[in-house]
């Protein structure tokens, strides 16, 4: 038997659990089809959320899912393998199932894929982050390393430089060549010191970074280490709808309007889903933004249909 719901919501993260609050909350039924793969699931805690700064991130998700059963959405643990569009949206699950909606809102994030250094992966999260504004004042004043995946990394250098004043920036793969002269003097400006040489690992000892080692063996004392990972948009059911994507320096991304509708009639992109930049506040923001539009647009268009029959 196939289900029908008013809308299916692919993802169950800080945005797609925020559309699914607005649309139950609206009487619409509603599923949830969450794969369990949190793009934070690294992290111990969440910050820059008004008032629920330091809140582990598994919480905060399971705190949803509660939120959204009271208002009788349902959600499921699987992953959609394929979505249909015909009249309607036939929406496959991995587990075998299938579900018909009039409306659909793809929220399945981004994977951060990381630098292939020995130690990064292991500790990514702990003391090898990312984002500053996500971890800067907890690791503040302590030796930042950060290190280069390409010439764009000296943006990441000199924002952390705001949260300590012992910043070492290596080049890794990057060659001095590749730096625009005003970034060199920004750096020099920031007090950042620039080392060249791949590195061969992040060193940690009793279960703490310790180091950055290059691959000639010299070893640079660095409490934390910043890298920006490459982005990879979750956007393959979107490409299968064929929603049309614009290209950013973090990858391809749907083409989304203020509401995060996809140039796809009938389809939303939220969250990092729909841009790289997203963290959660913004993520939830949108999902709210989403919901509220898609129950609008669902009511109008029931009664335009009543007003012709």
């Amino acid at each position: 038997m196939t289900d029908t719901y008013e809308v299916v919501v692919v993802g169950g993260g800080a945005a797609g659990l925020s559309a699914a609050l607005v649309l139950g909350r609206a009487r619409r039924r509603t599923l949830v089809v969450d794969a369990g793969e949190p793009r934070n699931a690294p992290a111990a805690h969440m910050h820059g959320y008004l008032s629920r700064d330091g809140m582990p991130p598994a919480e905060f998700l399971a705190v949803g899912r509660e939120e959204i059963a009271r208002y009788g959405v349902e959600l499921v643990r699987d992953r959609v393998v394929d979505i249909d569009k015909g009249d309607d949206f036939a929406v496959v699950l991995a587990g075998g199932r299938t579900v018909r909606a009039r409306r659909i809102v793809v929220a399945t994030g981004l994977r951060d894929e990381l630098p292939p250094v020995a130690g990064v992966a292991e500790r990514f999260g702990r003391d090898v982050l990312h984002c500053p504004y996500c971890h800067g004042w907890e690791v503040r004043d302590r030796a930042f390393g950060v290190l280069a995946t390409s010439a764009l990394s000296v943006h990441q250098a000199l924002m952390v430089s705001q949260w300590s004043g012992d910043v070492t920036f290596f080049l890794h793969t990057v060659t001095e060549e590749e730096l625009a002269d005003d970034d060199l003097r920004r750096l020099a400006a920031a007090g950042v010191k620039v080392v060249a040489g791949e590195v061969a690992e992040v060193v940690a000892e009793d279960d703490r970074l310790t180091g950055v080692r290059l691959a000639d063996g010299t070893v640079h004392e660095r409490a934390v280490v910043f890298v920006a990972p490459r982005a990879v948009p979750q956007t393959a059911l979107l490409l299968r709808l064929g929603a049309e994507l614009r290209e950013t320096p973090f990858g391809a991304y749907p083409v989304v309007d203020e509401t995060g509708l996809t140039s796809v009639p009938g389809v939303w992109a939220v969250g990092n889903a729909m841009g790289f930049a997203e963290q959660v506040v913004n993520a939830a923001a949108g999902g709210y933004r989403a919901g509220a539009t898609i129950n609008g647009e669902l009511l109008m268009s029931d009664l335009d249909a009543a007003v012709h029959l």
